[in-house]
């Protein structure tokens, strides 16, 4: 499998030199020259298979160039750390299903993807005898699952910035407690999309990329969507059997646009109508959902929320699914994105009545998070994260009579607390994982978002070598 950038100006690329490269050289996002389909016969003979059975069977479709024993392996040692044996179990409740991609390291479900690419990365590395400098930016559970997934590693650093005091508390701790040497946390003064826009600058200067072997674990690494393709087939395959019904509808609360990309290329691979819609649900942060509504992609203020994963403007996936509406023209997209660079905003309305066919998508105030959270408590006896209830509440709007909805659980409700004892009177019981942050010490650098600052930093901490 070749992977291309979504610009046309760079050079193919393997699946292991598409992951080692993050962001392609013309600053476009990889993706596989073709997205495998799936026949039917096939999508029902995996029905019988464990998660991490599963997973290779998709990932192995995109991976032509590891072992097939590597990759197993691979697979297996990332999914060992997960508490629960399913790994992503659904809970079927009266009217929905939620999917829990919470049950790893860090109780978010960037877990599911950044388990993966750390041991990916690690075997890479190994591999040709080299090393890796890693920079990302993150809006909260990225970052502390990033590092969790390569803390340790002799031949990687990472360096995560975060925007200051615009996370939660419980989101900071597992980042910045983290004491193993090869991890650097800064935070910047800012919003995310500026902390994300460093990143971007950065990885756009070619020579200070090169020279410091930098590579990316945000989600505009291709190997994090992938990882994410998995769970939303696996839902497919649970939930046709509980339900009785082939087609499965999902709602998805997102920032970046990462995760229900993922689900965009689920529904690309398997069998014509086994996904019946993606909702993407956003917070007050409703870039996005202007977009699928209006045609509408312009910038507009990052307001703080209950949700601090999602308040974002600029999201680092949607030039990914730029490239599939322009009919795979990297020309379009590449005039459409230097617009928005120079613009912040992108009328798209000739394009409306296409991307209503691939999305719904519905914005959820802070009001309705919070009634959300208390009703499913009241009624299910089930908290919800805030994130998860900005989810929920959207498909609750768009839900369609006989079709099953999946919401993606994205986080436990444990890592807001305030936010949940307010909704239903207390603080969730948080899981030994986060009681024991109390007390550890911290270590992180305040900084200014300035390039020039974050280079130097970056350049008299990284892994040097040949």
């Amino acid at each position: 499998m070749q992977y291309l950038s979504t610009r046309g100006h760079s050079a193919t690329r393997s699946f292991s030199e598409a992951v080692m490269t993050g962001l392609a050289e013309d600053g476009g996002l990889l993706l596989p020259r073709a997205v495998p389909r799936i026949d039917r016969a096939t999508f029902e003979s995996w029905q019988e298979l464990s998660y991490s059975e599963l997973a290779f069977e998709v990932m192995s479709r995109f991976i032509d160039d590891i072992p097939t024993t590597d990759l197993k392996e691979l697979i297996n040692k990332s999914y060992a750390t997960f508490t629960d044996e399913q790994i992503v179990p659904l809970v079927h409740l009266d009217d929905l299903h939620i999917l829990e991609l919470f049950h790893g390291p860090t109780l978010a479900f960037k877990d599911i993807a950044l388990q993966f690419l750390g041991n990916l990365f690690e075997y890479l590395l190994d591999r040709d005898d080299s090393h890796l400098n890693i920079l990302g930016a993150t809006s909260g559970d990225t970052g502390s699952a990033a590092i969790h997934g390569v803390k340790g590693r002799e031949r990687i650093r990472i360096f995560i910035l975060h925007p200051h005091q615009r996370i939660s508390e419980v989101q900071e701790q597992q980042m910045t407690t983290v004491a193993d040497g090869n991890v650097f946390n800064i935070a910047v003064t800012g919003t995310f999309d500026d902390a994300q826009a460093a990143v971007k600058a950065i990885f756009g200067d070619v020579e200070f990329k090169k020279r410091l072997h930098l590579g990316s674990i945000n989600s505009i690494n291709w190997a994090r969507i992938l990882a994410q393709v998995v769970y939303y087939i696996y839902s497919c395959l649970h939930v046709a059997v509980h339900e009785k019904n082939r087609a499965v509808a999902f709602s998805v609360p997102t920032g970046n646009f990462g995760d229900i990309f993922a689900g965009f290329i689920a529904k690309r691979m398997l069998p014509e109508g086994s996904i019946s819609k993606l909702v993407l649900a956003t917070n007050s942060n409703d870039i996005l959902t202007r977009f699928v509504n209006e045609g509408d992609y312009s910038l507009a203020e990052v307001v703080a929320t209950t949700s601090p994963s999602m308040d974002i403007q600029a999201a680092s996936n949607f030039e990914r699914y730029l490239y599939y509406l322009m009919d795979k023209e990297p020309d379009l997209v590449r005039e459409a994105m230097l617009k928005f660079s120079v613009d912040g905003k992108l009328y798209m309305q000739n394009y409306l009545a296409h991307i209503k066919r691939d999305f719904a998508a519905s914005a959820v105030t802070e009001d309705q998070v919070q009634e959300t959270i208390a009703r499913y408590f009241q009624d299910h006896r089930y908290v919800l994260d805030p994130h998860t209830a900005v989810g929920v509440r959207a498909a609750q709007k768009h839900r369609d009579h006989g079709v099953p909805m999946v919401c993606l659980a994205t986080a436990h409700p444990a890592k807001f607390p305030d936010t949940v004892a307010r909704a239903v009177g207390r603080p969730p019981e948080p899981p030994a994982v986060l009681a024991d942050l109390a007390g550890k010490p911290s270590r992180c650098e305040v900084m200014d978002c300035s390039l020039e600052a974050l280079m130097a930093y970056i350049e008299s901490h990284a892994l040097k070598g040949s």
